[in-house]
């Protein structure tokens, strides 16, 4: 399925389409599931974006378990990964794909140390205010499963999800180093792998009293 700087694959990226998104200094990802436990909910659908607007969904077959372009890009050294809320991101992506996502930028940690003038730091809310865009989120909750018929505008949604996520991150990170938090940002970001690992062993409030 082919739209306008947007493309569909089933099951894992082309081998061309790796090598373009390997020549990114970082990259956009999110994910569609099931629903919000990963032990019990399947992942459905990967997205990507890179700085020149390209946007990749990848459909996830059910019972999958491997999607090896997929695992190089994802686990590439030298290709930033930006998510919005990696946490749950993170923890879909290894529990079904056996892929470990590094080196990550989220850009809900990053909006929660610099926007403290707020409570909304969802991603309709980051995006509106500091790219003036109103997302349509009416197909967030639906049916993922059936990924060889999602409608357009569960298409649409899944590509604006990952399309304003690296402009959102340069913002974020002028704001933090202006407010002398990009350092402690950067420790948050190299703690959610272990932060993860503890989600899916499904430890809770590990740090408190």
């Amino acid at each position: 399925m082919e739209l306008q700087n947007f493309q569909v694959y089933d099951r894992d990226l082309s081998e061309a389409t790796l090598s373009e998104y390997l020549e990114a200094d970082a990259i956009a990802v999110d994910t569609e599931t099931m629903g919000l436990i990963p032990q019990r909910d399947r992942l459905c659908l990967v997205q990507l974006c890179n700085g020149e607007g390209q946007v990749t969904a990848i459909r996830i077959t059910r019972g999958q378990t491997e999607a090896p372009n997929l695992k190089k890009l994802l686990e590439a050294a030298n290709v930033l990964k930006v998510f919005h809320f990696a946490r749950f991101d993170l923890a879909a992506l290894r529990y079904h794909l056996g892929i470990q996502v590094n080196p990550v930028f989220c850009s809900k940690i990053a909006s929660k140390l610099a926007r403290t003038y707020t409570q909304r730091h969802g991603l309709k809310d980051v995006v509106l205010e500091l790219e003036q865009v109103e997302l349509d989120k009416s197909a967030q909750s639906s049916d993922w499963g059936n990924a060889a018929n999602l409608t357009e505008a569960q298409l649409s949604y899944a590509a604006n999800d990952v399309r304003y996520l690296l402009k959102v991150r340069e913002k974020l990170i002028k704001m933090l180093k202006r407010e002398e938090r990009w350092e402690l940002a950067q420790e948050c970001f190299r703690c959610l792998p272990t932060i993860v690992s503890l989600d899916l062993l499904q430890f809770k409030d590990l740090f408190e009293h």
